[in-house]
């Protein structure tokens, strides 16, 4: 393969479980909230009723399960040329799943605070907030990811993301198209 696609195979590979980890929630969410509908001082939402613990619960447990996968085939003699440039293990790849839906926690939790109904749109931020998350919870376990995987997933985690729940709304899966 090219240089580029293999750096761009390797930004994939480290960010799948993150991809995976925030996808499932939107199918599998619902039931009780995480914040349990209680509203801080300012008379608002902790998180809202989006984030649910049977999402947070399915996207870790798919996450994880995909980062099981993904150490499984580097192991086997199917990926045997491909060799990543950063530490890639099922704990990494866990953190990496966390890391998502915590950073997708945060993003909510500060969209609450600017007064931004559920659902609605915070452009770049809807888009990059699990991925930021992602990455720093990472690092807590291994080496960070080299700085051109981190580019290139910042690069190509928008456009997949907004293709991705563009998709999910004209299933039925989502409300709104962002």
């Amino acid at each position: 393969m090219p240089p580029l696609i293999n750096e761009v195979a390797y930004a994939l590979w480290f960010i799948l479980p993150a991809y995976i980890a925030n996808a499932f929630p939107v199918i599998f969410g619902g039931g009780l909230t995480i914040d349990r509908g209680k509203k801080l001082r300012d008379g608002k939402p902790i998180f809202g009723s989006h984030k649910t613990v049977r999402g947070f619960v399915a996207g870790l447990i798919a996450g994880t399960l995909t980062s099981l996968v993904q150490a499984a085939l580097l192991q086997s003699d199917m990926l045997s040329d491909f060799v990543l440039p950063f530490q890639f293990t099922i704990l990494t790849g866990s953190m990496i799943a966390l890391g998502a839906l915590v950073g997708d926690l945060v993003h909510s939790f500060i969209k609450r605070r600017i007064s931004l109904a559920e659902g609605s749109p915070l452009p770049v931020a809807d888009q990059l907030d699990f991925v930021v998350g992602a990455i720093f919870f990472s690092v807590l376990v291994s080496a960070p990811p080299p700085l051109l995987t981190v580019v290139l997933i910042l690069i190509i985690t928008p456009p997949i993301h907004l293709l991705t729940n563009y998709l999910a709304y004209l299933l039925g899966a989502k409300k709104t198209p962002w």
